[in-house]
């Protein structure tokens, strides 16, 4: 990456599925994911559990010696749901507060194969990064082309002009781990001339409105 400013990323954020998915690529990735993210000394924040895609990357990132950080509704720690946390736990009491506090706590994003909530959640940064709520980073490591449908789609809602050209380059992709991880480091945010006047505030109407309990 020479010649190319690089971001100190200490925290990733990894949202994935709960399930290993059909493909066996989903698990062999995610560990894979985990042991790059532990060989480049960086930390691990998650979901918490240790189901499915969410179990695999935790424990590499574990067996690494690396910290990792389970942020999970109190709901799911109710009959050992989603089973024991690979590290620290920290609970909270609703969907959206664990989002927020994922935000705070990583320098980055990364977007493994999941379901709806695994959508959800990587689209709820998009859009925080859009409005500026946060300038961070945001990837999906695209293994077999799971995420091809996603790109594709996201792309379509550019050129029928819903999402500009600006803000498509919030959403990276990489097929490798390491690739992804470089892009990362490498990303330089642009915000919206018009989006970053907005004041994310405790005092903000639009804040209020949004309900993002936002503590920066």
């Amino acid at each position: 990456m020479e010649g190319v400013s690089v971001r100190k990323i200490k925290k990733i954020c990894v949202f994935c599925g709960a399930n290993s998915g059909k493909d066996v690529a989903f698990v062999n990735t995610a560990f894979h994911l985990g042991e790059v993210l532990g060989k480049r000394k960086i930390d691990l924040v998650y979901g918490g559990g240790k189901l499915g895609l969410m179990g695999c990357v935790s424990t590499a990132v574990a067996q690494h010696e690396r910290q990792v950080l389970g942020i999970i509704p109190s709901a799911f720690t109710i009959n050992n749901l989603v089973g024991e946390t690979c590290g620290k736990e920290i609970k909270v009491a609703t969907m959206q507060e664990r989002l927020v506090m994922m935000m705070e706590l990583s320098d980055a994003f990364i977007a493994l194969p999941g379901g709806f909530a695994t959508l959800e959640e990587l689209f709820q940064m998009i859009s925080w990064a859009q409005l500026s709520i946060h300038n961070k980073p945001i990837g999906v490591l695209n293994i077999n082309g799971f995420f091809n449908g996603l790109l594709s789609f996201v792309d379509h809602a550019v050129k029928q002009e819903f999402i500009t050209p600006r803000a498509r380059k919030i959403l990276i992709s990489a097929t490798t781990a390491d690739e992804l991880v470089d892009k990362l480091q490498a990303f330089r945010f642009e915000s919206d001339p018009a989006l970053s006047k907005l004041k994310w505030s405790p005092s903000s109407s639009q804040k209020e409105k949004l309900d993002l309990t936002l503590r920066l």
